[in-house]
Order: structure tokens, then sequence, then C-alpha cells
């Protein structure tokens, strides 16, 4: 069996590591393609060393640009690749650009494609996530679900049966491969974290390109830090959209971008976290920390109705929300499949349906 994985964009190498270790353990053959979406390299690098992803096979260094110049980017500079690999399977990941322009290529040269993290939806097509979500999983041959929500959305979608395969969540298959090694970096105590601090990640444009309502979440925050030590680890993006609103932070810790393994850390023992952020509502879930997400919606909604997630699509409720914990704690559960085995089911998967010419994997 060959596999060949996109990457493209932070968001998906704690997805790709864990199916690349157990393919690994099956014995088949892997090429990872980077198509080099994320525009600062220092931030995908770092996840290849921390989550000991082998050096991609092949990087189509598309860099920063608009949706279309870098879904097309992509396109031109992947096809080539696949023609010449010719993998039993591509592989991608969740809702970036890289995803949606490699399921274009390999479905139009006939390749199988596999979605992880299939099934997701916001149901809002302002957000460019929910636009490659849906065209992915129209095109995909196997849709990989992390949940049973999903699995359900994309029958009712009209998706044959034998073509969904609830898994789980892959991205937990990581939390819980690098919890320790994140908590023995010692992060939270060196810079002074306690038992009431906030973890604060925005990156999302409908808030940190629109200048009122950035504006209004600095507030929140600032008012937040004369409460509780509030940590917020900045994207470069995010932090020129601060400079040029001029917003007052007060006495919020800006911090510069973290390692996965910090982040990790600082997660897991905070008292909440604040977020625009798919990959922490998945994560405060699994850690039962509460996460408050500064959005009007969420493709995640299991996070929500058993995990610790809460939708504040005000930011004016922010601090309101976040001091109700003082009274009533925020208690889930982690959902089914969220168990650190979702990478070995989706080996499985992929073996019972075999190679490109029929034979077993």
């Amino acid at each position: 069996m060959h596999l060949l994985h996109i990457a493209g964009a932070r968001p998906n190498f704690p997805k790709l590591a864990p199916v690349h270790r157990a393919a690994c353990g099956a014995g088949w053959q892997q090429t990872i393609v980077h198509t080099g979406q994320h525009y600062d390299a220092a931030l995908s690098d770092q996840f290849f060393q921390e989550l000991s992803i082998p050096h991609p096979d092949e990087n189509l260094e598309v860099g920063s640009a608009t949706h279309a110049v870098q879904t097309a980017r992509i396109m031109e500079r992947l096809e080539p690749i696949l023609n010449a690999r010719r993998p039993d399977w591509v592989l991608v990941y969740g809702d970036v650009n890289s995803t949606v322009a490699a399921a274009l290529v390999a479905s139009k040269l006939g390749i199988r494609l596999a979605h992880v993290e299939a099934g997701l939806r916001s149901y809002d097509r302002t957000m460019p996530e929910e636009i490659n979500r849906l065209v992915t999983d129209r095109l995909a041959n196997l849709l990989l679900t992390p949940s049973r929500d999903a699995s359900e959305t994309l029958r009712n979608e009209g998706e044959p049966e034998d073509e969904i395969e609830f898994v789980g969540n892959v991205m937990i298959d990581t939390l819980v491969h690098s919890l320790p090694t994140a908590r023995a970096t010692g992060f939270r105590d060196r810079i002074g974290a306690g038992a009431e601090s906030i973890v604060v990640t925005l990156h999302r444009p409908s808030n940190v390109d629109e200048p009122a309502r950035l504006t209004r979440i600095a507030t929140a925050l600032r008012r937040l830090a004369d409460q509780h030590t509030v940590l917020f680890p900045v994207h470069p993006r995010t932090q020129q959209r601060l400079r040029d609103t001029g917003a007052d932070l007060g006495r919020v810790q800006v911090l510069e971008p973290i390692s996965y393994f910090a982040m990790l850390d600082l997660v897991q023992g905070a008292y909440a976290v604040v977020t625009d952020s798919g990959g922490l509502q998945e994560e405060t879930t699994a850690l039962g920390v509460p996460c408050f997400t500064v959005r009007a919606n969420t493709e995640r909604p299991v996070t929500i109705t058993e995990g610790t997630n809460e939708l504040v699509p005000d930011p004016d409720q922010l601090v309101a929300r976040v001091e109700s914990l003082r009274s009533q704690k925020r208690v889930g559960r982690v959902p089914e499949g969220w168990d650190g085995q979702a990478s070995r089911r989706i080996v499985e998967a992929l073996a019972a349906r075999g190679k490109a010419d029929g034979r077993p994997a």
C-alpha cells in the first residue's frame, strides 16, 4: 500500500503524525507532500521536529496568497507529483486550502482520496473552510469521520454508506501521545502560569480582520487580565492586526508563537481557554478544560453537546461567561472514539479497501 499525505498548514501536522506512525507499523510505503501553504516556515518546521514526522518528500512552497491563487498554485505543482508517484490513496486532512486543492487534483487523475476529519460543518459559507469541507467531502472516496454526528451529516447529504467510516478524532491520538512530553517541558512553570491562568488564541478573519470586533475582544481580554493571568501566544498575522487597530491589551501577557508541546502544557493546566480555533475546542474537551469559543458557530458541535466548550458570539459577554466558572464549573465527557486509537482505525479502514488494483493492502 502506498499512501501520499498532503499537509499544508499548522493544523494538519498533529493529524498527519499519528496516521503516518500507524501506517509505518503496517509496513506501508508513504510519501509526504508539504504544500508550503503556511507562510512562516518556522511554525511548520517545528511541528515536524516535535511530532517526529519525517522530512517531506516534496515541498511545493506555494507561500501565502489569496485563496484562489494559493489553491491554483497547489493544483499546478501537485499534479505532476501525483502523476509520477500514483499512490493507492491520497490522504487529506481538515479544511485548509491544501486539502481542497489536493482533492480536486486527485479526483481528476482518478486517484482514490480519503478525507481525515470528514463531515464537520459550521453551516456558515462565509467561512472559506466551510467551502473547503463541502467540496472535499463531495469528492472523497473514503470519509473518515471524527464523531458520530459528522457521519450522520454525511448521510443526510446523500453520501453512500460504504464510503463513511467513523474512526474517532485523530487529533486526540497526538494529544495522548504528546501529553507526557508536554508536561515535562515545564513551560507553564517557567512563565508563571498559575491555577487561574487563561490561555488565548485568535486567528480567524471574522475576529482579527474586523477592527471594531477585534477592539471589543481586546477590551474583554484586558478586563479578564485584571482578575487572572491571561497568556496570549500571538500568531504573527494577529499581532499585526492588533498593531493596526491600536488595541490595548492591558496586563495580558503577549507571547511569541510557541511550540506544540509548550502550548499543550499551557492548555492542560489552564483555568480556561478563550479561542476561535477548532483544534483547541477538541483538545480542551479531551482534557476537561473549559473553553470559550469567540464565534457564532462551530463545526465541532460535539465539543458543546458532550464537552466543555461554549460559544460566545458577543465579545462583550466574554468576561461574564468566564467568571461564571466560579459558581458553575463546566463539566463534560470525552466523546466516543477520542481515545488515542483513531489512527489505528484509519489504517484498518484503508487496509479493508485494499490497493488501487484491488489487491489486499
